[in-house]
């Protein structure tokens, strides 16, 4: 047998069932609040009696309602995330600078970390709707094309960037989306020097936002803060004068009270 180290499993020590059971709840979301047993089924994959026997043991624990042909999410599902996100001090220690960043330049901003090939927001103040896909706390985006997620992907080891570049489906989700590995590579060379990124409607059409990395008491990046704006707000360059100042003075504070100040 073959160890594994990492993120990967032993062989032979992969829970086929605790998959299949996640995958089952990870095909809810606000675009499909409530689903039928076909449809769950269909979805994921699953036979209909396996899909049947996993929503009514969801039902039977208290995660799932079902009125005998829709089954929706209870709000007891939430406790399977609250572990995580309560064990993380820092999405409570940003939230009020957080909320002075967006009180001074009256732009939304967000705090993601890397989860595989994509953004996961864990912390969120918003202003006027900018986006036309809701954001909040879980929200993924792939990382590739977020300002928050070129600032995580330029922190990460080469070869793990390697893997990474060499295997990512790089999609173009505008017709300004950067979808070349090399340029990529480029891209992420220079924000690694120069500790910030910006991202130009390569996301959605209209939006153009900036990102900072939040770094730990030893220097290494953890997560990453970002405004987002109209690109009616100004050009590139402009929204860059205005907002990268505050950005970087709120991501500074943030660490700054993330390790007391002090830096090892």
């Amino acid at each position: 047998m073959t160890e594994v180290t990492g993120e990967t499993t032993r062989a032979g020590e992969f829970v086929q069932s605790l998959e299949r059971g996640l995958a089952v709840i990870r095909a809810f979301d606000a675009d499909h609040p409530q689903l039928t047993l076909s449809e769950v089924a269909r979805s994921t994959g699953l036979t209909r009696a396996a899909a049947r026997r996993f929503l009514l043991t969801l039902v039977e624990l208290g995660y799932m309602r079902t009125d005998g042909r829709l089954f929706s999410l209870r709000a007891r599902i939430l406790e399977l995330g609250y572990a995580y996100l309560s064990s993380l001090s820092l999405p409570e220690v940003a939230q009020p600078h957080m909320e002075s960043l967006v009180a001074q330049v009256h732009e939304s901003c967000s705090m993601s970390v890397l989860d595989g090939d994509e953004v996961v927001y864990v912390a969120r103040v918003p202003t006027k709707r900018i986006m036309t896909v809701a954001i909040s706390v879980g929200t993924r985006f792939p990382a590739y094309a977020t300002s928050m997620g070129r600032v995580l992907l330029a922190a990460q080891p080469t070869p793990w960037l390697d893997d990474y570049l060499g295997t990512a489906e790089l999609r173009a989700l505008t017709r300004r989306t950067v979808t070349d590995p090399a340029r990529l590579r480029t891209i992420l060379t220079r924000i690694g020097n120069q500790g910030f990124a910006i991202v130009d409607q390569e996301l959605e059409e209209g939006l153009r936002s900036l990102a900072a990395p939040i770094r730990d008491a030893d220097g290494a990046v953890i997560a990453a803060l970002n405004v987002s704006a109209r690109a009616s707000r100004g050009s590139s360059d402009a929204i860059r004068k205005e907002l990268l100042p505050p950005l970087l003075a709120t991501a500074r504070r943030i660490e700054e009270d993330l390790h007391g100040g002090q830096r090892r």
